[in-house]
C-alpha cells in the first residue's frame, strides 16, 4: 500500500518553503520582481526538481521569460544554500517553470464575469411579456 504523502512531496514541499525565503533574501538581481513559488515537483530519484514560480506585476511573456533565464541561471547558487539548509543526501538539480495556471484561471474568471454580465444585459432589455 503506497503512502498518502510521499518522501519527494516533503521534500518538495520543504524546498518550496525555503527557496521562498532565499529567493527573496538571496537573489539581488534587479531583473527579478516579486516571485511565488507555486509548487514544486520532485522526481522519484530525487535528481531534479521542477519549481514552478507566477511573478506578481510582470504581464509581459518578455519579462517573465528573463526572470525564468535569470533563475535558471542563479539555479547552482540556490542548490548550494538549499544544501546548508536542508538535511539531504544530495539536493535536486533546479528547474524554473512559469505557471500559467494563474493567469489563465483570471482570463477564465474575467469570461465568465463578462458572459454573466452580458446575460443580465440582454435580460434587462428584453420585453415584458416574453418573460416567465
Amino acid at each position: 500500500m503506497a503512502k498518502e504523502y510521499s518522501r519527494t512531496q516533503r521534500i518538495g514541499d520543504q524546498m518550496q518553503r525555503e527557496l521562498a525565503q532565499l529567493i527573496r533574501r538571496e537573489v539581488k538581481d534587479p531583473r527579478v520582481g516579486l516571485v511565488t513559488i507555486t509548487a514544486v515537483e520532485v522526481s522519484r530519484d530525487v535528481g531534479h526538481a521542477k519549481i514552478f514560480i507566477t511573478v506578481m506585476g510582470q504581464d509581459n511573456a518578455e519579462d517573465i521569460a528573463q526572470t525564468i533565464k535569470v533563475l535558471n541561471a542563479a539555479a547552482g547558487f540556490l542548490r548550494m544554500q538549499l544544501a546548508r539548509e536542508m538535511k539531504l543526501r544530495s539536493v535536486p538539480q533546479l528547474h524554473f517553470h512559469y505557471d500559467e495556471s494563474v493567469a489563465r484561471g483570471a482570463h477564465l474568471s474575467a469570461l465568465i464575469e463578462r458572459a454573466v454580465a452580458e446575460d443580465n444585459q440582454h435580460e434587462a432589455s428584453a420585453p415584458e411579456d416574453t418573460k416567465e
